[in-house]
């Protein structure tokens, strides 16, 4: 029994899924940056299609990418404060880079430098890893986990039938929501100071009928 062990076995060994979600990953992110020029060019921009275990599974491991992306802005962002616009090799650049200035800067931006290293061990594409850390980190800034989402194709792939599926970003193509219809309101009646008429005793009628019923029987007698 295979007690508290998460994810597919899709059919592979551990190196080979771990290869094939690398592959995958790489995949999804270049997709981001399309040259219009290029004949290969994909379709959509930041959308693959595979099958629907592969899309479940490749969505949280390119979501913890993007999360270290986001984590490395912030340290860049800090480490800007420290940092000098002086060409390389300049008398300018060699003086900041022996000031304090440098070590400050040095310090700071440690940990981004780290979290680039951490996700190319996991792409091993530098294409991929500039656009995570420039392109993605950005536009998914303010947004709280979530950055992907996996749609159900109506069509299966030839050959085995697999059931297909889209994976993509989030922020474009997304489905706008329609004005909720509000409920009718009844209209309260005005009330007016009229008396309200004055209907009928029904026993006082059932009793007239009666008696009217009872006459009618005896002249029938008669």
């Amino acid at each position: 029994m295979r007690h508290r062990l998460r994810g597919r076995k899709l059919g592979r060994n551990a190196s080979h899924r771990k290869a094939m979600f690398r592959n995958m990953a790489a995949s999804l992110i270049k997709t981001v940056r399309v040259d219009e020029e290029d004949p290969l060019r994909p379709r959509v921009a930041g959308r693959i299609v595979t099958t629907v275990p592969k899309a479940k599974e490749l969505r949280p491991f390119v979501e913890k990418l993007i999360t270290l992306g986001k984590k490395a802005v912030a340290h860049e962002q800090a480490a800007a404060e420290f940092a000098s616009d002086a060409e390389k090799g300049t008398d300018a650049w060699r003086d900041w880079r022996t000031s304090d200035k440098w070590q400050k800067w040095s310090q700071t931006i440690a940990p981004a430098v780290a979290l680039r290293r951490q996700a190319f061990s996991l792409l091993r594409d530098n294409d991929a890893v500039s656009i995570l850390f420039e392109e993605l980190a950005e536009r998914f800034a303010d947004r709280d986990g979530g950055y992907t989402r996996v749609v159900r194709l109506p069509n299966v792939r030839l050959g085995d039938s697999g059931q297909q599926a889209l994976i993509e970003f989030v922020g474009e193509r997304d489905r706008v929501k329609s004005r909720k219809r509000t409920a009718p309101v009844v209209a309260e009646e005005p009330v007016s100071d009229e008396p309200a008429p004055q209907q009928d005793d029904p026993v006082a009628v059932s009793e007239e009928a009666s008696a009217v019923d009872d006459d009618a029987t005896d002249t029938t007698e008669e």
